[in-house]
């Protein structure tokens, strides 16, 4: 009986060796893989049909097999996305409009460029500018303001140093006696001075064009200077007795005009002084003005605009361009 149970034993394990052996080799790296297979997650896609509005038809996840459980794929998938890029120029008609557009979208790196010379003025808000730590961005994300400059100022600017006939001239001083104003007392003791002419009020202007109307198709005589830095044209009229009408010119008066299109506040106007002058030829006059040194007033004006976004948007100032080019 023993004998007959060893020997069975021994049979077994003289099978044993065999068995494991074929177990080796591609078999057991089959049964590994499967037994990999069957412990990977697997991607199941969820319908939301009846859910919220705005869903994917399918929103994915992997189901854990091993732990039976369902894993969230969505944040990782967010993870992988590229990061967006804002580019592009956001162009405002006012200057309110520019600092609360700027307010909006600015940043730490933020910077506020300006170009203040004419022809061309405009305040630049870079919003993607280089950080102060060293950091490159792309400068790419702008927004600007191109300072629209009023009809108002516009007619002062192209009619500067122009010649008018006496009617034009006439037409002109009445269409703009809005934009006429009062010199202030610093203002008239100072041009007056440097001009060597005597400063024309609102009123004395509007005057002189009602008499140049008066004399459209009269001829003129003569012009003098007279002492107080006035000077006189005399007109010859088509009277029998030849009279002349004497006509008191002022040397320079003052334009206060707005040169850019108001926001939600009232209009800041520009003030320029602008000298009077007339040509006579053959016994016809030709009139013209001239604005002294308007770029400069209008340059100033620009500053003072770039100084007030730089304050109402906390953010630097600088004149000059961005060196890297918009979108």
């Amino acid at each position: 009986m023993s004998e007959t149970t060893t020997t069975g034993s021994l049979a077994a394990y003289a099978q044993a060796p065999a068995t494991a052996s074929a177990l080796e080799g591609p078999a057991v790296e089959r049964i590994a893989e499967l037994a990999r297979e069957a412990s990977k997650p697997e991607v199941i896609l969820i319908p939301t049909d009846g859910l919220e509005p705005g869903l994917p038809a399918r929103v994915p996840v992997l189901w854990d097999r091993h732990f039976q459980q369902v894993i969230p794929v969505i944040e990782h998938l967010e993870e992988a996305r590229p990061k967006m890029r804002r580019k592009g120029t956001v162009k405002t008609d006012t200057l309110s409009s520019f600092i609360d557009m700027t307010n909006r979208h600015k940043d730490a790196g933020s910077v506020i460029f300006a170009t203040t010379a004419w022809p061309e003025p405009q305040l630049t808000a870079v919003i993607d500018y280089h950080n102060t730590d060293g950091t490159a961005r792309w400068g790419q994300h702008r927004i600007a303001y191109a300072f629209p400059l009023t009809e108002e100022f516009k007619a002062w600017i192209g009619k500067n140093a122009k010649p008018f006939d006496q009617e034009e001239f006439a037409a002109f001083l009445e269409e703009h006696a809005g934009e006429l104003s009062v010199p202030y007392d610093g203002e008239a003791t100072y041009y007056e001075q440097m001009f060597r002419e005597k400063f024309a009020t609102p009123a004395e202007l509007l005057d002189l064009s009602r008499q140049l109307e008066v004399f459209v198709s009269a001829t003129v005589k003569q012009g003098t200077r007279l002492q107080s830095g006035e000077r006189q044209v005399e007109f010859t009229t088509e009277h029998m007795n030849g009279k002349g009408e004497p006509v008191v010119i002022p040397g320079i008066f003052m334009v206060s005009v707005a040169a850019f299109l108001p926001g939600s506040g009232e209009p800041v106007p520009i003030r320029i002084p602008a000298r009077l002058r007339y040509r006579i030829k053959g016994g016809a006059i030709v009139w013209f003005y001239q604005l002294y040194r308007w770029e400069f007033f209008l340059r100033d004006r620009v500053q003072q605009d770039l100084a007030k976004a730089g304050k109402e948007t906390s953010l630097p100032t600088f004149e000059g361009k961005p060196e890297m080019p918009a979108a």
